[in-house]
C-alpha cells in the first residue's frame, strides 16, 4: 500500500466556528450600511410631502447623510486603530440606532436632516472598522479574499437591495419604517460583537493627528457639497467657493500630512502604486454603478410608467449577478490575480451598461436591461474584490484601519458624486432634447454613455498600467 503526502499548499483553509460568526456579524453590519445609503431614496416624494419639504430641500435628505458618511470615513478608520476597532464599532451601531428612533419619528425637516447626518456618522464609523476587523479576523490570504469578496457582495447588494426594500417599505408600510429596521439589528450587534470579535487595536500608541483629521474633513465636505450643489442648481458663486475650498483643503491636508510623524494618513502609503491605481479606480467602479442604478429607475417609472417597488425590482438582475459573482470571484482572484483582473472587471462592467443606450419606451427592452444588468453586475463585484484585495495587502496589520478607512472614503466618496456628475450630463442633454419622456429618454441614452465609455476607458488604462509594471509583488508599507 503506497499512502500520497499531501502538501500544506494544497490544503485549502477553513474558517473556525468564530470566524464564521464574525463573518456574519460583519457582514450583515456591512449590508446595514449600504442599504442606508439608498433606502430612503425612492421614498423622497412621500417624504416630501409628509414632512413638508420644499422640492429643492429633497436632495438634502441625501445629501446630508452622504456629506458625513464620506467626510468622516478616514478619521473614523484612524480612531479605530488607536482606540480600538471594536470600541468604535459598538459606539457606531449605538449613534445608528438612535438616529434611526430618531428619524422615525421625526415630525418636521429638521429632525429628519439631523438625524441622516447622524446616520452618516454612524456609517463612517462602523464601514471601515468592520472592513478592518475582517482583515485583521483573516490572515490566510485565501480567507482573506473570500471574506473580502462575501463583504463587497452585501456591501454592493446593500446598496441595490435598499432600493427595493425602501419601494417595498413605502408602497406596503410607511417610509419610517426605513428609519426603524435599524434599530433591532443595531442593538443585536452591540451584543454579539463582543462574543465572536476580539479587540483589534495597532500596538503603537501615538497621538492622534487632529490637524489632518480637520483638513481632510473640511476638504470632503466642501467638494462633495461643491459638487452635488452644482449638479442640482448649476454652479454659483457658493458652490464654486466650496468645491475650489476643498481641493485647496485637500492640497493642504498632502502638504501637511509629509511632516508629521503619527499622520492620519501616511503619505508613504498613498504613494504606493497599487493603493493609489486602487483607490483611484474605485471612484470610478462606485460612481459608474450607482450612476446606473439611479438612470434605471428613472427609465423604469418615468419612462416605461412603472411603480417604485417594479423599478427596485428589475434592480434585482445587478443583485443577483453581484452575488453569484461574489462566490466564485475569489476563485477567480487565484487563478488571475487581482491586479489583472481589476482593469478587465471595470472594462467589462462598462461595456454591460451600454444596451441601455439603446433602450427604448417599448416595456419588451426590460429583458435585454435585466440580462445586460445581470453581467454588469458580475463585474462590478469582480472589480470590488479585486480592488479591496489591492488596496488592503499592500499595508501592514497595524495600518489596516487607515487602509480600509481610505478604501472606503473611494466607495462613499464615488457613490456620493457619482449621480450629480452623471446627472449633469442627463440634465444637459434632455434639455437640448424633447420635453417629455422622450426627452427623458434621449437624456439617459446620452448620460449612460458616458458613463459606459469612461468606465470602458478607465478599465483599459488600469490593464495597461499594471501590465506594464509587471507582474512583481506590490510594494508593502509597515508601521
Amino acid at each position: 500500500m503506497t499512502s500520497t503526502l499531501v502538501s500544506p499548499e494544497t490544503v485549502r483553509p477553513r474558517m473556525t466556528n468564530r470566524q464564521v460568526a464574525a463573518l456574519v456579524l460583519l457582514l450583515t453590519s456591512q449590508f446595514l450600511m449600504a442599504a442606508d445609503f439608498s433606502l430612503l431614496n425612492v421614498a423622497l416624494p412621500s417624504i416630501g410631502v409628509e414632512l413638508g419639504f420644499t422640492q429643492g430641500g429633497l436632495q438634502w435628505i441625501a445629501t446630508a447623510f452622504a456629506l458625513c458618511a464620506a467626510g468622516f470615513t478616514l478619521v473614523f478608520g484612524r480612531v479605530g486603530d488607536y482606540a480600538g476597532r471594536r470600541r468604535v464599532f459598538i459606539g457606531g451601531m449605538a449613534v445608528l440606532a438612535v438616529a434611526s428612533a430618531a428619524g422615525g419619528f421625526a415630525q418636521s425637516p429638521t429632525p429628519l436632516l439631523v438625524a441622516r447626518a447622524l446616520q452618516g456618522l454612524a456609517t463612517a464609523a462602523i464601514t471601515p472598522v468592520s472592513m478592518a476587523l475582517l482583515t485583521t479576523t483573516f490572515t490566510e490570504p485565501r480567507l482573506r479574499a473570500r471574506a473580502l469578496g462575501l463583504n463587497s457582495v452585501m456591501m454592493s447588494s446593500g446598496f441595490v437591495f435598499g432600493s427595493i426594500f425602501g419601494g417595498s417599505l413605502t408602497d406596503l408600510l410607511s417610509w419610517r419604517w426605513a428609519f426603524f429596521i435599524n434599530i433591532p439589528v443595531a442593538v443585536a450587534a452591540i451584543c454579539l460583537i463582543r462574543f465572536v470579535v476580539p479587540e483589534s487595536v495597532s500596538d503603537e500608541r501615538r497621538s492622534f493627528d487632529t490637524p489632518g483629521a480637520v483638513l481632510i474633513t473640511a476638504g470632503m465636505f466642501g467638494i462633495i457639497y461643491g459638487v452635488t450643489d452644482a449638479a442640482a442648481a448649476g454652479f454659483t458663486a457658493l458652490n464654486s467657493a466650496s468645491l475650489l475650498g476643498g481641493c485647496v483643503l485637500i492640497g493642504v491636508f498632502w502638504a501637511v500630512e509629509k511632516r508629521t510623524t503619527d499622520a492620519l494618513v501616511p503619505v508613504r502609503v498613498l504613494r504606493i502604486p497599487d493603493v493609489a491605481i486602487g483607490n483611484a479606480t474605485a471612484l470610478f467602479i462606485f460612481g459608474g454603478e450607482t450612476a446606473l442604478i439611479y438612470f434605471t429607475g428613472i427609465y423604469v417609472q418615468d419612462v416605461l410608467h412603472y411603480s417604485p417597488l417594479a423599478s427596485g425590482l428589475v434592480l434585482l438582475g445587478i443583485g443577483v449577478g453581484q452575488i453569484l459573482a461574489g462566490s466564485f470571484g475569489p476563485r477567480v482572484i487565484e487563478a488571475v490575480s487581482p491586479r489583472t483582473l481589476l482593469g478587465l472587471a471595470v472594462a467589462g462592467q462598462g461595456a454591460f451598461m451600454l444596451p441601455m443606450v439603446w433602450a427604448t419606451e417599448d416595456p419588451g427592452w426590460l429583458a435585454w436591461v435585466i440580462a445586460a444588468q445581470f453581467v454588469n453586475g458580475a463585474f462590478s463585484m469582480l472589480a470590488l474584490i479585486s480592488f479591496m484585495m489591492i488596496a488592503t495587502s499592500a499595508v501592514s496589520v497595524d495600518l489596516q484601519g487607515m487602509a480600509t478607512g481610505v478604501a472606503t472614503q473611494s466607495q462613499q466618496v464615488g457613490q456620493t458624486i457619482g449621480i450629480p456628475l452623471v446627472s449633469s450630463v442627463f440634465v444637459a442633454s434632455a434639455g437640448a432634447a424633447a420635453a417629455g419622456s422622450g426627452g427623458q429618454l434621449h437624456g439617459i441614452h446620452v448620460a449612460l454613455l458616458v458613463d459606459a465609455l469612461t468606465l470602458v476607458g478607465v478599465g483599459a488604462l488600469v490593464f495597461l498600467v499594471f501590465r506594464l509594471r509587471g507582474r512583481a509583488a506590490p510594494a508593502t508599507v509597515e508601521e
